[in-house]
C-alpha cells in the first residue's frame, strides 16, 4: 500500500511535536502519514511499495540536500515540500545563495512562516507558486484553542524536582557553535560557503560571559531556580556541567519543548534564538542578553533594532526591577510569523499538503540540472551504527584501535542519540493533541 506523506525531521525538540499535530490533521482527513528521522536506516519499502506520494523535508537548500533528503530516502519523488525550519537568518545570510535555495531545490515547494520570507525567496528566483505562506506550526500550541495543553509551573517543577515556590528563570540558549570542534566549524563553513570561525568565537565568549552572570546572580539569590534550555546542537559542554555542579539552583534541562518552559517560567532570557517569537505569542516578556556584540552577518534580522542587556548590572536590574516592554517591535515579529486568528498554521499547512497531493506536480525537482546519486557509504554506515546503538556499543571505544573510524562513527552516533524520541513520549504528545483538536 502506497504511503501518502513521509515527513522527515532533524531535531526532536524543534520539530517533532509540531509534526505530530500536522500528522493528526492529515490522518483525520483520511491520509496515511509516517514520520522518520534523517539519519534513520534507509528502508527498501520507501523506495517500492511504500513510496510516498509526497515527501515532506525538514530542510532542503540545494542539489546536495535534494539528494540527501529525497533521493537517498525514497528515490525519485516529484512532489517535495520543505518545511524550512531555519527561516530566521542574518541580513548577510538572507543575501547568500545557499540560504535562498540553489539548483533544483527551487523546484520544490518551500513553505514560508511569513510574508517577509516569501518576498525574499521570490526575489532570489523561487517561483511564487513554490513559496506559499502557511504560518509557523509551532506557534499554534500558543493559540487559545490549545489552552491547557501545557503543564502549569507547579506541575512542571514537580516533575523535574524544582521548587515551585521559587521564582523560575528560563534561559533559552543558542550556543550551538560553542560545542563544535574546529573541524566541524570548517566543514560547516565549507558546506554553507560562509566562514563561521568568527561566529564560533562569539558563541564561546558569549556563553562564558553569560554563565558568569548566572553564577554571580544565583550565588546572591538562592531563592530562584534557573533552567538553562540548551540548543539542540549544544551538547557535551563541560562549562554547563561545572556550573550545575557548583550551583544547586542552576539546571541544564533539554526535555520538553521550549514552549512548555516559556509558558511555565516567571522570567525569560534569550540570546539570539527564534524562540523569542514563541515568547511573544505566549504574551510574555523577556530580556535579550548580549555580553558580546554579534556580527551583523550572523544576527537574525528579527533582532534588528532590538533592546539588549549588555552587562551584568543591566541583567540584574532587569530581574530586580519592574517588567519592561517587549524588546522587539510587533511589526518585525509579525512580518516573519504570519498569524491568522481564524485559521491555525497546522490547518493551513495541511491544506497545502493536501493540494500538493491532489494536484499534478507544480515542478520537477529531478529535471535537468540535478543528477541524483545514491550514497552507499552512508547507507552501510547507518546500518552499522544503528546496529552498534542497538547493543549500546559506543564508537568511542574504538578510539585507540582506529581513531578515524571512532571520529567518523562517533559524530553520526551523537546525532542519532540526540534524535531519539521514546514511544511513551510520542503517545503522550498524541493524547494531548487529540484533547485539543479532537479525534
Amino acid at each position: 500500500m502506497r504511503l501518502d506523506f513521509l515527513i522527515l525531521y532533524e531535531h526532536v525538540v524543534r520539530e517533532y511535536e509540531s509534526l505530530l499535530l500536522l500528522k493528526a490533521e492529515l490522518e483525520r482527513r483520511g491520509y496515511t502519514v509516517e514520520i522518520r528521522q534523517l539519519l534513520d536506516r534507509k528502508k527498501l519499502k520507501y523506495f517500492t511499495w511504500r513510496r510516498p506520494r509526497v515527501l515532506v523535508a525538514s530542510n532542503l537548500y540545494d542539489n546536495e540536500g535534494l539528494n540527501s533528503h529525497v533521493y537517498n530516502n525514497v528515490g525519485r519523488c516529484r512532489r517535495v515540500v520543505n518545511l524550512h525550519w531555519e527561516q530566521m537568518l542574518s541580513d548577510t545570510q538572507e543575501a547568500e545563495p545557499w540560504f535562498n535555495f540553489a539548483g533544483n531545490a527551487k523546484r520544490c515547494v518551500q513553505t514560508c512562516w511569513g510574508e517577509c520570507t516569501r518576498r525574499r525567496l521570490i526575489d532570489h528566483g523561487v517561483p511564487p507558486e513554490n513559496a506559499p505562506v502557511t504560518g509557523a506550526i509551532m506557534m499554534d500550541f500558543l493559540r487559545p484553542e490549545f489552552a491547557g495543553y501545557f503543564e502549569d509551573k507547579q506541575a512542571l517543577c514537580a516533575r523535574f524536582g524544582l521548587d515551585p515556590r521559587k521564582r523560575l528563570l528560563l534561559y533559552i540558549s543558542s550556543f550551538g557553535y560553542a560545542s563544535m570542534g574546529e573541524d566541524e566549524v570548517r566543514e560547516l563553513s565549507r558546506m554553507a560557503g560562509q566562514d563561521f570561525t568568527e561566529f564560533a568565537r562569539v558563541n564561546r565568549e558569549s556563553m562564558a560571559a553569560t554563565l558568569d552572570w548566572f553564577d554571580r546572580y544565583l550565588a546572591a539569590h538562592p531563592e530562584v531556580e534557573l533552567v538553562y534550555r540548551r540548543h539542540p546542537s549544544e551538547w557535551n559542554s563541560p562549562a554547563l556541567e561545572a556550573l550545575a555542579h557548583k550551583r544547586a539552583n542552576f539546571h541544564v534541562i533539554f526535555e520538553d519543548s521550549v514552549k512548555q518552559w516559556i509558558v511555565a517560567a516567571d522570567d525569560i532570557f534569550i540570546w539570539m534564538s527564534t524562540a523569542i517569537a514563541e515568547v511573544y505569542f505566549a504574551k510574555k516578556g523577556c530580556g535579550i542578553l548580549r555580553p558580546v556584540p554579534i556580527p551583523h552577518e550572523f544576527d537574525p534580522v528579527i533582532y534588528r533594532d532590538g533592546r539588549y542587556l549588555t552587562d551584568y548590572d543591566a541583567f540584574a536590574a532587569a530581574l530586580d526591577g519592574p517588567p519592561a516592554g517587549f524588546p522587539l517591535d510587533k511589526e518585525v515579529i509579525e512580518g516573519y510569523f504570519d498569524s491568522d486568528p481564524n485559521r491555525a498554521a497546522y490547518l493551513r499547512m495541511a491544506d497545502l499538503l493536501e493540494q500538493v497531493h491532489r494536484e499534478p506536480p507544480r515542478d520537477d525537482p529531478f529535471a535537468p540540472g540535478y543528477k541524483p546519486h545514491f550514497n552507499w557509504l552512508k547507507f552501510f554506515a547507518l546500518i552499522g551504527i544503528h546496529a552498534m546503538d542497538a547493543v549500546h556499543l559506543d564508537p568511542a571505544r574504538f578510539a585507540r584501535i582506529c581513531p578515524p573510524f571512532a571520529s567518523f562513527a562517533g559524530r553520526i552516533w551523537g546525532y542519532i542519540q540526540k534524535a531519539k524520541v521514546s514511544k511513551e513520549q510520542v503517545a503522550l504528545w498524541e493524547e494531548k493533541i487529540r484533547r485539543c483538536i479532537g479525534p
